[in-house]
Order: structure tokens, then sequence, then C-alpha cells
């Protein structure tokens, strides 16, 4: 059953000034005296706990922090020229759809936000910019790459993170950029940019990381190890996820840096963000010689496991030669020995004097030849 609900408080109309930044050039949101809203109710309460952090910020300094959204919403439209940094951990749809409403976000982005399995994007829905970023992280015990996904949306007067994994550690960003007044007081840009640095800067331990193990591939590689083929394949794998997460993000710096002139963006935050996007740089030409690297040890290990197997194929050889020298030799002795113990009265030699000494160096004789030949042969 839908009910037809009036908005609540609503925000002053007073328009305030415009911050300048990434977002273009932003206007304050403005609403009807009242709106009829159809609301379906859910079907079951929102997860708690999803609200990770919620903050008013106003001059560069934190003016007030809240546990739900509503109580953010009302302290914002209370305070002409703030900024709210909400942030949250794999929100439903229900809690989106109440920011959606608050701050007039795009459904397609909305529906990225909930869905995840994005790849690195930048998309602007009015005055509104969505963000989505794949922040990686090396775990070493496992040897391996762990990747995140991070959305953001950054507006006149508001930012909203939508986390869904562990990276980065948006706390600290927030710690970071609350020690730097001056540089929070640029509005959500500055906050948008603290967060592409971090995630930047959680790129240079997988490197890293990535170096290390490449770097024990090779010692694998040339020690013969049985495992070196797999462990390669996996790497590969990896060294290619990674560089799915980087070139992305390499086209929404570009993005932003070339909307410098369009909209007016803070020179500090300007050379942040070259900053960054060098930094980026730095980091996808070392995933592609990573990549280069594990292509050529790939291509040497194939070498190295088909000389091996020539090399067994050689030794077989080898010894099938001896083997069947060796059985050469024994068989002219046989055949003689069962010639002459066929139980036949009439047959040459049978009764001759010499006849057994004849048979012994006939035997003998054929085994020394067939030694001889063998032995020329290097058979034996």
């Amino acid at each position: 059953m839908t009910t037809s609900l009036p908005t609540p408080a609503l925000r002053p109309t007073t328009p305030r000034p415009a911050p300048r930044g990434l977002s273009g050039v932003l206007r304050p949101r403005r609403r009807p005296a009242e709106v009829a809203v159809t609301v379906t109710p859910p079907t079951r309460p929102a997860r708690p706990g999803t609200v990770v952090a919620s903050a008013i910020y106003d001059d560069g300094a934190r003016r007030s922090s809240h546990v739900r959204l509503g109580e953010t919403f009302r302290a914002l439209r209370s305070r002409p020229g703030g900024m709210a940094w909400i942030d949250l951990d794999r929100p439903d749809a229900t809690e989106l759809a109440t920011l959606a409403a608050e701050f007039d976000l795009h459904a397609l982005a909305v529906e990225d936000a909930v869905q995840a399995h994005q790849r690195p994007k930048l998309e602007r829905y009015g005055d509104t910019l969505f963000v989505v970023l794949r922040a990686a992280r090396y775990v070493d015990a496992a040897e391996e790459v762990e990747f995140s996904e991070l959305h953001v949306f950054v507006g006149p007067d508001f930012v909203v993170t939508v986390r869904h994994g562990g990276s980065p550690n948006l706390a600290e960003v927030r710690e970071r950029l609350e020690a730097d007044p001056a540089m929070l007081a640029r509005g959500p840009e500055a906050v948008l940019y603290a967060i592409l640095d971090a995630v930047v800067d959680g790129y240079l331990p997988v490197v890293s990381g990535l170096e290390n193990d490449i770097d024990e591939i090779e010692s694998q590689v040339f020690a013969s190890g049985a495992e070196a083929s797999r462990r390669i394949y996996e790497l590969s794998r990896e060294v290619a996820d990674f560089q799915r997460a980087v070139r992305p993000l390499r086209q929404v710096l570009h993005a932003l840096t070339q909307g410098f002139s369009k909209y007016k963006v803070d020179d500090e935050l300007q050379a942040n963000l070259r900053d960054v996007a060098d930094h980026l740089t730095e980091v996808a030409e070392r995933v592609e010689t990573h990549r280069g690297a594990l292509r050529d040890i790939l291509t040497v290990n194939a070498t190295l496991v088909a000389q091996r197997q020539n090399e067994e194929a050689t030794v077989q050889n080898e010894e099938i030669k001896k083997i069947s020298s060796w059985a050469a030799i024994l068989f002219a002795p046989t055949v003689v020995g069962g010639i002459y113990g066929m139980n036949f009265d009439v047959m040459p030699e049978l009764h001759w004097a010499f006849g057994y000494p004849f048979a012994l160096g006939l035997m003998l004789a054929v085994s020394g030849v067939l030694w001889m030949v063998f032995r020329l042969r290097h058979w034996i």
C-alpha cells in the first residue's frame, strides 16, 4: 500500500554561494515548497551499521557528527555553505534511495552503487560527479592481491562514499583531511582528491609485492621447480586484474584534469591531482613492465620444461639402448643352447667328441662379437 506524504523539514531556499571545483559550476538545489512523494513501505528494516561515518564540515572544520541520515540532512540544511560527508558500507537500495531523494542522485548511478562490480569510471549527472574506484591491497601471507570497490558521489555541498570492501581506509583519509583545514575548506573536491590519493598510494605496496613474487618465480624457474608454471599463470592473472583497475583510473584522472579550466578548479587542487596522476602513471608503467616480465618468464619456463623433457627422453633412450644391447648379447647363447638342446637322434656334431666345446665356443664368440659391435656404437 502506498501513501502520499509531504517532505520533511525543508532546506532554506536562500541560495548559497556555489563552490568552484571538479563538480562543475555548482548550483544550490532548490526545492518547491511542498512535494508529494510516493513512499512504498520497505519489506524489511535497513541493516544497522551501514552508516560508517557522517559529519558536517564548514570552513575546514568538523561542526557535527551524526548516526542517522535524517540527522545529517537536517544539520546540512541548517548550515548554509557547509558540506556533508557520508560514508556507507554496502548500503541497501532503501538507504541509497533516501540519499538519492535528498541529493538528487541519478537513478543509473544509484543502481551501479547498489550492484557494484563496476570498472573504474567517471560520470557527470548535472552538478553531481559519480566516480567508481577499485582499490587494491597486497596480502603478503597469501601472496595475492585483494580488490575492493569504492563509489563516490560528489555534489555542490556533499560527498557520499559507498564502500564494497575494506580498502582504502577512509577513516585515515578523513583524519588526514581534518588535520589540514586549509585543504578541507576547499570543499567536496578536496575530499575526492584525498580519496584518489589514498587509492593510488595503496597501489604502490601492491606493485612492490608483485615485484617480489616475480623475483621468487625467476629463482623457482631456474631451480627447476615443479610448481613454477602454475604460479606464473596465477601471478599473471593477478597482474592482469590489477592492470584492469589501474588503466581505467588513468582515464578518470585525465578527464578530471581536462576540466580544470572549464570548471575553474582551485590551483592547489590542480597541483595535487597532477601529482596523483604522475604517481598513477608510474604505477601503470611498472605494472606493464611486470606483465611483460611474466610473459618472458613464461616463455623461458616453457623452454626449460621442454629442455628437461628432452634430457629425460635422452637418458631414457640411453637406458633402452643398454638394455637392448645386453638382451641381444644374452639372446645369442640362448639360441645356440636351444638348438643343441633339442632331443633329436640325428643331429650334426651331436655325437662328435668336440661338440660340447664347439657349442660353448660358438656361444662365447657370438656374444663377444655382439659386445664389440655395441661397444663401438657406444650403446654399452
